[in-house]
């Protein structure tokens, strides 16, 4: 049910941004860090986004295509389709976290995140990439592998835009956190924003 309600909220958004004249748009692709994980839509970070005055200035439309649990696997059997549906000017990736979390070989999540930079420069997409982090119990050399891998990435595709970690001055700040210790509660979503913006707001100018 939650994937066809998903479906339905993509088709409306195109019906919408078709309907509206919007010229250029934004493309999320992320995970329950972009998905308003265990809160109120209006509450996440890419809906606060969408309510900034200096968002609305810039008459962009935005398509979130996060799904909480994704893998950069998922995310890149989907990016094609998404892309052709919605052709963005901009795809913010934020991809990762559940394939640290999860243990996946970090060459794997590494060559998924490479090939859907490729994909969305291949529709003439800028990529927005934000990086992340995982609990250092996973062990030190691993999360600073998974850490390092995004910033590898913004280098070998020359990306003007990476935010190297979303949740800077939210993930070790229990006010800011779900009791999960892994999601950012409300106020959080509005630091994650702060963190996102100085890299965004320069791509909505040109």
């Amino acid at each position: 049910m939650y994937f066809l309600n998903h479906i339905k909220f993509l088709l409306l958004s195109t019906l919408l941004l078709a309907s509206t004249g919007y010229a250029k748009s934004i493309l999320v692709m992320g995970d329950s860090l972009s998905a308003s994980y265990n809160l109120k839509v209006d509450q996440g970070w890419v809906s606060l986004l969408e309510n900034t005055p200096d968002f609305q200035k810039t008459h962009y439309s935005i398509v979130n295509a996060s799904i909480s649990g994704e893998t950069t696997q998922g995310g890149l059997a989907r990016l094609n389709t998404l892309l052709k549906t919605h052709s963005p000017d901009i795809v913010i990736l934020e991809l990762g976290a559940n394939d640290g979390l999860r243990g996946y070989p970090l060459n794997k999540t590494q060559n998924n995140l490479g090939a859907m930079i490729q994909e969305s420069m291949e529709q003439d997409a800028k990529v927005l990439l934000i990086g992340n982090r995982i609990p250092p119990n996973y062990g030190k050399r691993y999360t600073d592998q998974f850490f390092s891998l995004y910033q590898s990435l913004a280098e070998a595709f020359s990306l003007e835009a990476y935010v190297p970690f979303m949740l800077d001055n939210v993930a070790l700040n229990d006010a800011l956190m779900l009791d999960d210790g892994l999601h950012p509660n409300a106020e959080g979503q509005k630091q994650v924003l702060k963190n996102i913006m100085p890299f965004l707001l320069p791509m909505l100018s040109k």
